[in-house]
């Protein structure tokens, strides 16, 4: 959405759909707010609007208490654009700049820090040091209003450099000191007896861990996605708990400072925002504006939260815009009733993309990836339920006693042939897959569309896919469903339309007579195998 007009149209609406894709600012208030803010819509004079929340804080906005606009999901254009300014957001995301620096984000991306800093303030209004201090100013009232920790602890774990430039921030953002938010958070759930709306990073706090809402916006397939999950656990990594509409998924986390145990429950019933009276709401909205997962962590380090968050995010695709991948698929005449019959369904990702690469190309059932992970990885301090060892690292599969090709794989991950970091470049990171020996085309590209998160699978001929080197018409049923390929697959996958493993478009053919029992039977289970080289684990 990129004319202001049809913006300002949205936040007289409330429309859900676009949080997190813009935000609004009231120049008389001096605040700023996400498109669905139910406070009283501005006049239009007084209304501006910004690409990023970090852009909004620079202007000199604070963030609306009432609607908390930095607590908003992602925005799926970061995980669709290729290019620098989007492998950016995705490093940004991932916590590269706290850890690295500007200079680090360079690097990365190839660039120089002022190539960098002109690209991102050109488009967002905002450079990296912005975009990342409107990060760590999130984490650190997540932290505020879900934790004990004293504030100088914490101010640290955000990722702040001192306690004055913590004390600044959290000031001109929230337009309040730390304590002041701790204690406003302690008066709402007293009142409430409960935690207060849930969103991006939203939580309280929980025995040993911090609690958190995991935001989304439009419909979520939840069970589709806890199903997926399920039949891939890997055991003594992950596991999954409970009976079917009552599932927690958890998972041991490798994280930067430290390690982690992530828990993410199934909802049991509509977990949405409330809702403004009958009428302030788009239409299309209403019934479907979001909700979100809730997700418990425990970290040895809390430096580590912000980075856990967005990769359990990235696991969960919790940025996606299902409204963008319902009209573009929509209109298709084979994926249109799928799409119907399935609103919402999503395209896993990864926590960790190399543990997920090292996977797929063992192949064979979970049990085979969990003796990799009793051989080699790391035992927990202490074993929790079924969780006993975090996932070996690409350097500690090396060795001549690992078997090929996961040994050539994790040699190539280790010293940086093969890079899969948040913002890698998902081309380069294809092909270099690819050439290595016992990998191959087609998990090369299952490996780009879940370690990478990259929803535009089909449209490279690397894979042997839909792409430019396929034949004509696989290009084009593959171009009509730009850039959303990756949730095309899962739905034919779903529906059995699709082989399982194949990420052609070319064993549709014939198939589209068959839809209309096909689609009746599109939640009846879900396809076992993702790749026919690594069934499966992945």
């Amino acid at each position: 959405m990129r004319d202001d007009d049809a913006r300002y149209e949205a936040v007289s609406s409330r429309d859900a759909r676009f949080d997190g894709e813009f935000f609004f600012a009231v120049v008389t208030t001096g605040i700023y707010c996400r498109p669905s803010c139910p406070a009283v819509t501005p006049k239009r004079v007084n209304v501006r609007f910004f690409v990023s929340a970090a852009a909004a804080q620079a202007a000199g906005f604070r963030a609306c208490r009432r609607c908390r606009p930095d607590a908003v999901p992602g925005s799926a254009e970061w995980n669709v654009r290729a290019d620098l300014v989007g492998r950016a957001m995705r490093f940004i995301g991932d916590g590269v700049v706290d850890r690295e620096g500007v200079g680090g984000l360079a690097r990365r991306l190839g660039y120089s820090a002022r190539q960098v800093q002109r690209q991102l303030t050109a488009e967002l209004g905002a450079g990296p040091v912005a975009l990342a201090r409107a990060r760590r100013a999130h984490t650190a009232r997540v932290l505020l209003q879900t934790t004990n920790l004293p504030v100088t602890e914490l101010a640290f774990a955000a990722g702040f450099a001192s306690i004055r430039q913590f004390n600044d921030t959290m000031r001109e953002i929230y337009a309040g000191t730390p304590s002041e938010l701790r204690a406003a958070a302690a008066g709402r759930r007293g009142r409430a007896g409960a935690p207060s709306q849930g969103a991006g990073g939203e939580g309280r706090s929980a025995p040993g861990g911090i609690a958190l809402r995991l935001a989304y916006r439009g419909p979520y397939a939840t069970a589709e996605i806890f199903d997926f999950l399920q039949v891939r656990a890997v055991p003594g990594v992950e596991e999954v708990r409970g009976s079917h509409g009552t599932r927690t998924y958890r998972r041991t986390l490798r994280l930067t400072y430290g390690s982690g145990i992530a828990e993410v429950d199934e909802p049991t019933g509509p977990r949405t925002r409330k809702r403004p009276p009958a009428g302030l709401v788009c239409p299309a909205a209403r019934g479907a504006d979001g909700g979100w997962l809730e997700c418990r962590l425990r970290l040895t380090d809390l430096r580590d939260l912000s980075t856990a968050v967005q990769r359990m995010r990235r696991l969960f695709d919790l940025d996606a815009d299902p409204y963008a991948v319902a009209e573009r698929l929509g209109a298709d005449p084979t994926l249109g009733p799928l799409v119907a019959a399935r609103p919402g369904l999503r395209s896993p990702g990864a926590a960790d993309p190399e543990e997920l690469a090292v996977r797929i190309v063992l192949g064979g059932p979970p049990e085979r990836a969990a003796e990799l992970v009793r051989a080699y990885g790391k035992p927990l301090d202490a074993v929790d339920g079924g969780l006993t060892h975090l996932f070996p690292t690409p350097g500690e599969l090396t060795g001549e006693e690992v078997a090929e090709p996961v040994r050539t794989l994790c040699t190539a991950l280790a010293d940086g042939t093969v890079v899969l970091d948040a913002g890698a470049d998902r081309y380069a990171a294809e092909r270099a897959l690819a050439a290595l020996p016992g990998v191959g085309a087609k998990a090369a590209a299952y490996i780009r569309m879940r370690a990478l998160g990259d929803p535009d699978i089909g449209d490279s001929g690397d894979s042997g896919g839909a792409g430019e080197g396929g034949p004509a018409g696989e290009r084009a049923v593959a171009g009509a469903w730009r850039p959303w390929g990756a949730y095309a697959v899962h739905h034919l996958w779903r529906a059995g339309l699709l082989p399982a493993g194949e990420l052609s478009v070319g064993e549709l053919s014939g198939c589209a007579g068959a839809l209309p029992g096909r689609a009746e039977e599109a939640g009846r289970g879900w396809e076992a195998a993702p790749v026919a080289v690594a069934a499966p684990v992945g």
